[in-house]
């Protein structure tokens, strides 16, 4: 796909992510660019603004975790695999990609580890770049500790700043370089016909005896090339993760993000510092949210649904009106879509209900405190208030379930199906075996043991006869 928004519409763009360090202070066995934000991996999220920009190649450099991050990504489309072994620099890593990018292309530098990178502040960069400059994302920071440093020459008439003419990594900073405190954001767009020739002349003299990739930027200002900049205000976006304070402090203001926007559309959040998005969160006009609620995968809460506090929410559709009461653990199938959690117009579930996958409620169903329902549909009006067990069933409009009754659905081998007909009231403690069906408008009376079919409107009752031993005395505990 071509660049959309740049002077040089027709110039390819290729993205290369760095995903090959070790991340030691994490540490964690996992690849640091799998750790999660927000649900998804830090990498994840820089592959997803990738896509949003068009780009026609996604390289990603591995190194440590190689083979961790690779399966990790093996789902994720169009994605090519660059190994860095062993890791000798950020250009030593560009090294390694090098081959992947074609000659009339414009690659994108971005790293793994810095998600939150926005889209409208790439775009600016490109188009900073005019398609045939080397551009550099920059922050001016009170707190510049760690990053390179941007050297500019000293003013032009007319210019407020001095021309860029190299970036000094913090190791190899004299007191007076390290006072600066524009940045090099790690981020860079180079046309790949001068990338090439410029890390074929890297060499590691510096402090860490690496390749660095900020080297480009003097071979730029050496061949007497422009080199421009963006400038962002927004340090969080070019922040990276390097250790789990940092990725825990970056969690929360990532879901202050989240919050806001959700507010601006017209959400309700009773506390939007007590809310966690793990996924996407949909919301339609006149929501509410309590405090503590936890949203996994897609959720779409349409108009008017209210969720009560302490609430998890996985992989659902809740319809208008519908109300999910506190405690309430809601958990869909990500991976089939047949198996998402629906929850119909008006119903009204929990406190401490369990939606697992499979549940389909319609309209006005009542579900409450301590019942559980897999693979099964509801049909409107349905209600099992309490302290029961629904699975691979299907329930009719208006059935009454009772409470402590279940649905003995599982032979040791094989799950089986039961179907109760519309307007069935099953009476309390009741044990249905499937596979069944129960009769319209029947009454499964309390304590009953169903094995076999009922007809529609009958009273079914199944229990053993009742025997009461006269003067019967209780075993006494026999004395050592």
């Amino acid at each position: 796909m071509q660049l959309g928004q740049t002077q040089n519409p027709q110039i390819p763009l290729d993205v290369v992510i760095m995903a090959g360090g070790k991340g030691t202070r994490m540490k964690s066995r996992l690849p640091k660019v799998l750790h999660t934000l927000g649900g998804q991996s830090l990498i994840a999220h820089v592959i997803k603004v990738a896509d949003a920009l068009g780009a026609r190649s996604k390289v990603v450099v591995v190194g440590h975790g190689a083979q961790a991050v690779k399966e990790a990504l093996a789902q994720t489309q169009g994605l090519q695999f660059a190994l860095q072994e062993p890791q000798l620099g950020t250009g030593h890593a560009l090294q390694t990609a090098c081959a992947l990018l074609p000659d009339d292309g414009l690659t994108l530098v971005l790293s793994g580890d810095v998600p939150l990178i926005e889209l409208d502040t790439l775009k600016q960069l490109i188009d900073a770049s005019e398609g045939q400059h080397l551009a550099l994302l920059n922050l001016h920071t009170d707190a510049p500790h760690g990053y390179g440093r941007i050297v500019r020459g000293k003013k032009a008439a007319g210019s407020e700043r001095g021309e860029i003419e190299a970036i000094v990594e913090e190791k190899d900073a004299s007191p007076q370089e390290r006072d600066i405190q524009e940045i090099y954001s790690g981020v860079m767009v180079v046309p790949n016909r001068l990338l090439k020739p410029w890390l074929k002349r890297l060499e590691p003299n510096n402090a860490q005896q690496e390749y660095y990739l900020t080297d480009v930027v003097k071979f730029a200002h050496a061949d007497a090339l422009a080199i421009k900049s963006h400038l962002t205000l927004k340090a969080l976006e070019v922040s990276g993760v390097n250790d789990p304070l940092q990725l825990a402090q970056m969690e929360r203001a990532y879901q202050q993000q989240l919050a806001r926007a959700l507010m601006r559309s017209g959400v309700r959040l009773m506390d939007p510092e007590r809310l966690d998005i793990r996924g996407e969160l949909i919301c339609e006009s006149d929501v509410q949210i309590d405090v503590n609620c936890v949203f996994i995968g897609q959720v779409v809460l349409e108009s008017g649904v209210q969720i009560d506090a302490n609430c998890v929410i996985a992989h659902a559709h809740i319809k208008a009106g519908a109300h999910i009461l506190a405690y309430t653990h809601i958990e869909g199938d990500a991976q089939n879509e047949h198996a998402r959690v629906v929850v119909g117009e008006g119903a009204r579930v929990g406190p401490f209900s369990r939606l697992r996958p499979g549940a389909q409620l319609g309209p006005d169903v009542h579900v409450g405190n301590f019942v559980e329902i897999k693979n099964a549909r509801l049909a409107k009006g349905a209600k099992a208030n309490h302290l029961a067990y629904i699975g691979d069933a299907s329930l009719g409009e208006r059935v009454n379930y009772g409470a402590g009754s279940i649905t003995a659905n599982y032979d040791g081998a094989n799950k089986h199906h039961t179907t109760i007909e519309s307007d069935v009231h099953v009476g309390s403690n009741c044990v249905l075996v499937a596979p069944l069906t129960l009769g319209a408008g029947g009454t499964i009376g309390a304590g009953s043991t169903v094995t076999k079919n009922t007809a529609s409107g009958a009273l079914t009752v199944v229990r053993a006869k009742a025997v009461s031993i006269m003067n019967w005395a209780r075993p006494v505990k026999t004395k050592k």
